[in-house]
């Protein structure tokens, strides 16, 4: 029996900040249904596919009934009668109906949410997980990064730089890695606690205390990981991602960061102390803005041969912007995030360029999430070999680690790959 696209449906439903973004249900003649939900950013690059919003004033202008309407209306049209496991195909039809670069006729998230519920509803029919069926046989779990400290965007705070992540570098399991994360962090709230802070959460499920320097939230990691019983660098190492296009003023062209006005020399020694002060510091995301590309190679040159320089604003998924990363040397390792780019097939196109160079790709969540795991099957599937989602704490990040979890528990402890950290940081 040949099975088809029956129909392909959209809705507005809310993301983990109560803003609108979009839920697509796929429909095949096999009587199949699945769903996907899309996710939605708040430190976005200039470069990234276009969120397709309603404006005006209603939902103060987040409404995403546009991007919903075209998913129900003209890629419906398109797609139904369509094979669902040619994902290629089905991503490029929807690409070419749009017909801009960036997909702003009918929206990235309208175009994502199909194509994610397209590949799910195609694993369904074959009665495959969808790390099978859009992996195969040789799986890894990955190497997953976690935001315990929020600041910049994701927290209300003195604190610029916007992640401070954990990463259990030395496990004899995922779950055994992933256990180490929990309970540093259940004793970082202690730390923060005793030292007369509040504990409240960021965006991402991380504390956001009111400090006032990011040294002082890296002493803080450094006390947890001790006080919870592991080396910092060896058991539990520490990754931070700067975002730093958020406090970069394009006017003076200086970085505005915590009280100082800094140029791009300044801020790379500024990099050098916290590295020399914090060794167990394995990986830096985003360190100068999006459009300073001639600083963050300078960054790479300094540092890459000793730690994962990773950028996301500069390339934000596309594989245009990744070969020109990797000509430049721009750096050693590159963010993926579905919703930059906007389809399936396009991110799986990114990834391989990246690891056909010998740079690590780290597939992450968003600031905006949903419930959805897409991102979890799609890491196994893709031998990604890190992933970040979020601190351990707020169900739409901890859906993402239970559901490897459950992948570790299908594949079986004796016979699972784990991604190891460092995977390549030699630039040479």
């Amino acid at each position: 029996m040949t099975v088809y696209i029956e129909q392909v449906r959209a809705m507005e439903i809310f993301d983990s900040r109560g803003n609108p973004t979009v839920e697509v249900h796929a429909y095949l003649s096999d009587g199949t249904v699945a769903k996907a939900e899309v996710p939605s950013g708040a430190s976005t690059g200039e470069k990234e596919a276009v969120e397709l919003r309603d404006g005006g004033s209603h939902l103060s202008g987040k409404g995403v009934t546009k991007a919903v309407a075209n998913v129900n209306g003209a890629i419906n049209d398109a797609l139904k009668g369509m094979s669902p496991y040619n994902q290629a195909k089905i991503d490029r039809t929807m690409i070419e109906l749009d017909g801009t670069p960036n997909k702003a006729k009918l929206g990235a998230n309208a175009i994502l949410g199909v194509s994610m519920a397209v590949a799910r509803v195609a694993a369904h029919s074959k009665h495959e997980p969808l790390y099978r069926y859009l992996g195969g046989c040789d799986l890894e779990l990955p190497q997953t990064f976690h935001n315990v400290i929020n600041g910049g965007k994701h927290a209300d705070n003195g604190i610029d730089i916007q992640e401070f992540m954990i990463t259990p570098v030395k496990k004899t399991s995922f779950r055994d890695g992933f256990e180490k994360i929990v309970n540093t962090y259940h004793t970082l709230k202690k730390v923060i606690e005793e030292a007369g802070f509040e504990t409240g959460l960021g965006d991402e499920g991380g504390f956001a205390p009111n400090l006032k320097s990011s040294e002082e939230a890296l002493k803080m990691l450094h006390e947890a990981i001790e006080k919870a019983g592991y080396k910092p660098g060896e058991d539990i190492a520490i990754a931070f991602d700067a975002a730093a296009s958020s406090f970069y003023n394009k006017e003076d062209g200086k970085y505005h960061f915590e009280g100082h006005v800094w140029d791009g020399d300044q801020m790379l020694d500024y990099y050098d102390k916290l590295l020399k002060e914090f060794p167990e510091i394995i990986s830096a995301e985003d360190p100068f803005d999006e459009n300073d590309w001639n600083n963050f190679e300078k960054f790479t040159a300094r540092f890459g041969k000793n730690i994962q320089v990773v950028a996301d604003d500069n390339v934000c998924t596309n594989p245009k912007l990744v070969r020109k990363a990797i000509k430049d040397k721009l750096c050693n390792a590159v963010l993926i995030k579905v919703n930059q780019i906007g389809t399936i097939t396009e991110t799986l196109e990114t990834i391989r360029l990246a690891r056909k160079n010998n740079f690590t790709t780290m597939v992450s969540h968003r600031s905006g999430e949903t419930g959805d795991t897409f991102i979890a099957d799609f890491t196994v599937a893709t031998n990604a070999a890190e992933l970040k989602s979020g601190a351990p704490a707020r169900s739409e990040r901890v859906e993402k680690y239970n559901r490897l979890l459950e992948i570790e528990n299908e594949i079986g402890v004796e016979d699972e790959r784990l991604a190891h950290f460092p995977n390549n940081i030699d630039m040479d």
